[in-house]
């Protein structure tokens, strides 16, 4: 055996005996990798979060404080957020990424809330923002809340942001999230501060301190199937031309067949049917629909006459509020049905069929009722609609009686958005996405902690897709290639 020098050059046959081993252990090894590189193959296998809620209180006593007698101050919601209860806030449209196999979880909500208070010349020296919850669980079972965050400093009075700040490290203690499908739930999650929660409160409280458990839905969309491949043309075919609208699809339209209506009656008063006072709640039926913050009622039948800004749109749909139950009886048990919005110049009005029974006792028949008033000079017209988002609303005195006078005359109630299309090709914006709501599952294992989460709708296995099952076969195909490569050059 030579020492130094050039290494010997092998006889030509048996290196011709090893060309076909190596192409079977090359071939395999070269389709995996492009296999893997394929666009979109690899992550279309795993099912991504399109909708849910988050429901999360903060901090009760951070609420108290700041609407209290010390801080004199309030919140306000943003981006659709919503009240459930009086204590809690809801984010909707949740949308991010999910791994079966390692149970990753990426879910990002829509919304935000501000607190403001203790005002003083002007300004409010307490002034907090949170929006864009997000939940990040990771494959080790670490979990954490993030937010964009912007918060004024008490003792500088400066103003600083932070874009998805981790504020809550959450614990997801005996709760598995691998191969979930459908609708996946965890409820009563336990948040503990951290420290740049704790700055982004203001330095109100230090981190570690426990925050309110919250409770979030995502659902997880299964992807779409791979299209089928669009056949190559023809030299002869000749491309189908675009149709062109007409001047009588984009001219403004009189009457009315599509649209909706937007309205939360008052964030108060849906506060106290949930709350712990009515104890009760709502149902949608007709096709009223929920939207978080508000109820939306379709579809507008009517007419617009922009010439006299004369207005007569009529929607469809019922909400019944229940409550303040006692024996088999619902003190309160109102439902608010069909409403109709006109206009007359600048005066809009808002009229609904009002029935049921109030909590001061007085009882109401399926009669139109014009509950409440608008500017109408406010209406718009744009991307072809007639529109108008978030108009104010105010109670008149045949309101303030349909709701049992609960609220005086004068009232500003939840303000309204209406969307009508105009034109065919006008398109109404959609509601956010809830998400359907799961119904609860025991817990995957025992949780010690009596506020540990609770994980609902987890489906028990993921079927393996042709892709998985062709990369096993290649890895198959490889491992055999190996083994004959091997086996051929132990030969003498």
């Amino acid at each position: 055996m030579p020492v130094s020098g050039r290494p010997p050059v092998p006889p030509r046959r048996p290196a011709a005996r090893l060309r076909t081993p190596r192409a079977l252990l090359v071939l395999p090894l070269a389709l995996l990798l492009t296999l893997a590189w394929l666009p979109g193959r690899a992550a279309a296998a795993d099912p991504a979060v399109s909708g849910g809620r988050l429901d999360w209180g903060i901090k009760q006593s951070f609420l108290t404080y700041v609407t209290g007698p010390v801080a004199h101050g309030s919140w306000a919601l943003t981006g659709g957020a919503a009240t459930v209860g009086g204590s809690l806030f809801r984010f909707h449209s949740a949308t991010g990424g999910y791994d079966p196999a390692t149970g990753a979880l990426s879910a990002a909500f829509r919304g935000g809330v501000r607190f403001t208070g203790h005002r003083e010349n002007g300004a409010d020296a307490l002034d907090l923002a949170i929006s864009r919850l997000t939940v990040q669980a990771g494959a080790d079972g670490g979990a954490a809340l993030y937010a964009d965050v912007s918060s004024k400093s008490r003792q500088t009075g400066q103003t600083s942001s932070a874009s998805q700040a981790r504020i809550a490290d959450l614990s997801l203690a005996g709760v598995s999230l691998k191969n979930a499908s459908g609708t996946l739930t965890l409820s009563n999650v336990p948040a503990t501060l951290t420290g740049a929660g704790a700055n982004a409160f203001g330095g109100f409280y230090p981190a570690g301190t426990a925050l309110d458990p919250l409770t979030f839905s995502v659902t997880l969309k299964a992807p779409a199937a791979d299209p089928a491949p669009t056949p190559t043309p023809t030299p002869t075919s000749t491309p189908t031309p675009t149709p062109t609208p007409t001047p009588a699809e984009t001219a403004a339209a009189t009457a009315l067949d599509r649209g909706a209506f937007d309205w939360g009656v008052r964030r108060t008063f849906r506060d106290y049917v949930t709350g712990s006072i009515a104890k009760g709640a709502w149902q949608l039926a007709d096709g009223a629909a929920d939207g978080g913050a508000f109820f939306r009622w379709t579809p507008a039948r009517g007419s617009w006459d922009p010439a006299t800004g004369t207005l007569d749109a009529r929607f469809t749909g019922t909400v019944r509020f229940t409550g303040l139950r006692e024996g088999d009886t619902d003190g309160l048990d109102l439902t608010l049905a069909n409403p109709r919005l006109t206009t007359a110049g600048s005066a809009g009005r808002l009229t609904v069929d009002v029935s049921g029974r109030t909590p001061d006792g007085a009882t109401h028949t399926a009669a139109p009722v014009e509950l409440a008033t608008f500017d109408a000079s406010r209406l718009g017209t744009a991307d072809g609609l007639l529109t108008a988002t978030d108009l104010p609303l105010t109670l008149t005195a045949a309101g303030a009686g349909a709701f049992g006078n609960l609220y005086p005359a004068g009232t500003e109630m939840d303000p309204l958005t209406v969307n009508l299309p105009l034109t065919a090709t006008a398109t109404v914006p959609p509601l956010p996405d809830l998400g359907p709501t799961a119904s609860p599952t025991p817990s995957p294992a025992p949780a010690p902690d009596a506020a540990a989460p609770v994980a609902a709708a987890a489906s028990p296995s993921t079927p393996i897709g042709p892709v998985t099952a062709l990369a096993a076969v290649l890895l198959a195909a490889a491992a055999a290639a190996t083994t004959i490569v091997l086996r051929r050059r132990k030969r003498p």
